[in-house]
């Protein structure tokens, strides 16, 4: 409770903090525009993890403006056919520098090095396993997805496999092997074909990709990883109206829900020069509640 609510003025006879004018006009039928805001992503799209600490400011935020939902875009299907001659991608090995260069570029750690030694088949097992859990353990998908593409990007694991796969959904409490075997049923396919679905009516062709949507049907769409500003104008654009952020959560509630962190991530939230991330971190959190790790040149703190 705000200590100023307790306080009660003898002039204006307000319990709280009173209005500068005793009489003021409203309009209980004035209607706040509701927004959905649908993310467009791939769980091993590298973009999209380039993008995770704007996007993670972004929801904490100003997330109270909107509703998210998160798309599967159906990346890879298989190598079959695929080629990517805009990037010079033909085969798996020709990511590996391509991915190295969007870890560089963002500094959110990318190996890469799987491309030529496991290379991912297809992203379509994890986007299932995704729809599985976001169907039946709703609020867990996203805790899900965050831990997939730490395993593929930082921590080289192929996502694509049955057994990195179940790891990964016993990590955050569920039952692993159930939760796989259902990604393979016709259903969670299904499932998938209607966000890609939703991905072609949506206009949508890369990822990551933005789109916030008002009741009427007009949005407004940005394409690739931007910085927190172009999200806000975006929003500001579709609201017709200024918005105001909310402050950020502490780092230890955070990380509680996100128990690893990189320090890109960490920077971005909270303000904190990269240098300065580590003295940040202990300032913040209680002594033997974490570790500070390094990987591929980057600081992270793991709960």
């Amino acid at each position: 409770m705000n200590n100023q609510n307790m306080m009660c003025d003898l002039e204006t006879g307000v319990c709280g903090v009173a209005d500068e004018d005793p009489i003021q006009r409203f309009d209980l039928n004035q209607q706040i525009k509701k927004i959905t805001l649908y993310y467009v992503t791939d769980p091993i799209c590298s973009h999209c993890w380039a993008l995770e600490p704007v996007l993670n400011r972004f929801l904490q935020q100003y997330g109270q403006y909107f509703n998210v939902n998160i798309i599967m875009g159906g990346l890879l299907a298989s190598w079959h056919g695929f080629g990517d001659s805009a990037n010079g991608i033909q085969k798996p090995s020709d990511v590996e520098e391509h991915w190295k260069e969007v870890g560089k570029h963002s500094r959110m750690p990318i190996d890469g090095t799987l491309w030529r030694e496991n290379p991912v088949r297809s992203s379509y097992p994890p986007s299932r396993v995704y729809k599985v859990i976001q169907n039946k353990y709703k609020g867990k998908e996203n805790e899900f997805l965050r831990r997939a593409r730490e395993a593929v990007f930082a921590f080289n694991q192929n996502i694509g496999e049955e057994q990195v796969l179940i790891e990964i959904v016993n990590q955050i409490g569920l039952n692993g092997s159930q939760v796989f075997e259902e990604s393979e049923l016709e259903e969670a396919q299904n499932r998938l074909e209607q966000d890609f679905d939703l991905v072609a009516r949506l206009g949508v062709t890369g990822f990551p990709t933005v789109i916030m949507v008002d009741e009427e049907g007009k949005g407004v769409k940005i394409v690739g990883a931007r910085t927190l500003e172009t999200y806000v104008d975006a929003l500001v654009q579709i609201l017709n109206d200024p918005v105001k952020p909310k402050q950020v959560k502490p780092l230890a509630k955070w990380i509680k829900e996100s128990p690893l962190l990189f320090s890109k991530e960490i920077e971005v939230m909270y303000g904190v020069e990269s240098s300065k991330v580590e003295p940040f971190i202990a300032s913040e959190l209680s002594e033997g509640s974490y570790h500070i790790k390094h990987i591929l040149g980057e600081l992270y703190v793991e709960a």
